[in-house]
Order: C-alpha cells, then sequence, then structure tokens
C-alpha cells in the first residue's frame, strides 16, 4: 500500500484508485479534485477551457505530439468532465483509509462539494487553504506542503472535543 496524491484530474484519479483498489492505498490526498462532475463550479469546465502557459510549456516537453496538440488534450478533458467523476456519497463512504480533502477557498471545485466529499468519508479530513484559487499549490507551496507532509508523516492528533470523530464506547 502506498501514500497516494492527486490534484485536479489526478485527484480524481487518486479516489477512483481509492475506491477500487483499497488495498493499494493506505493515504489519501486529494487536491482540488471533485468526487462527482457537479462539483465543478458550473461554467468552469467547458469547450472554452484554457490553461496556463506554464501547462502548455510543460506539456509540449514531454508530448511527442508537441505543444499544439495540447488543445486537443483540454477539449477533450472539458468533454470528459460533462459526465465524470460520478462518485456517490456511498462510494466515498467505502474509501477506509485516512484521506485529506484540500481546495482552495476560491477554488473550481465548490466548497460545499468539498465538504460534502469530507462528511462522506469515514476517515476524512478537511483543509481549505485561505486566499488561494485552483493553483493553490502554487500560489501557497509552503503552506499546502506543510499541510500534505504532516498529514502524511504523521498521525492523526488526539482531538480535544471531537463530533464527528468521537468514539463510542
Amino acid at each position: 500500500p502506498v501514500r497516494l496524491l492527486g490534484c485536479s484530474d489526478g485527484a480524481i484519479v487518486a479516489l477512483l484508485t481509492a475506491a477500487s483498489r483499497p488495498d493499494l492505498v493506505s493515504r489519501l490526498v486529494v487536491i482540488a479534485g471533485p468526487a462527482h462532475h457537479h462539483g465543478w463550479y458550473p461554467g468552469v469546465i467547458d469547450e472554452s477551457t484554457e490553461a496556463p502557459e506554464f501547462m502548455h510549456t510543460m506539456y509540449g516537453e514531454v508530448s511527442p505530439d508537441g505543444i499544439s496538440h495540447f488543445p486537443v488534450v483540454l477539449a477533450k478533458m472539458a468533454a470528459e468532465h460533462l459526465v465524470a467523476p460520478a462518485m456517490s456519497a456511498d462510494d466515498l463512504a467505502q474509501i477506509a483509509c485516512r484521506t485529506l480533502i484540500m481546495v482552495a477557498d476560491d477554488d473550481e471545485v465548490q466548497l460545499e462539494h468539498a465538504l460534502e466529499m469530507y462528511r462522506a468519508l469515514p476517515a476524512g479530513e478537511l483543509a481549505v487553504v485561505p486566499g488561494t484559487s485552483h493553483g493553490l499549490l502554487v500560489e501557497k507551496p509552503d503552506l499546502c506542503n506543510r499541510i500534505i507532509m504532516q498529514f502524511l508523516a504523521e498521525d492523526p492528533v488526539e482531538t480535544l472535543a471531537p463530533l464527528r470523530r468521537k468514539t463510542t464506547s
């Protein structure tokens, strides 16, 4: 089992992996990615979706098709985002590993959706990074890295007044 992290579309892949192969994932970090396509803000993902220039450049550096093919990839992603992912709260409830949902306070993923994900996950934790957008990892890398590393490297703290994680004896 591994500790798995994904951001945006990578977060979707990570969620689907944890749901379909729980034996492979010991901890999960989901950054700025929805469990259901309705979790994106309306109009954020459509056929006119554009990506920052640095993403075009990075794609061009590794793609055998070159930088000019990136708009084709963006169009395919936009079409897929209209129908997938489609995980339900029941699907999320089957992910038993400790899971961190991390979003920006001004993300392309609706905060309400992130909260629904957090509540559906039996071992969910939630981090909302203030003053950031869907590019939170680039905008506040030190804060995001501290949160992620603490989650991945340390056991959870015993909380003083738990409600959701309250044990019943």
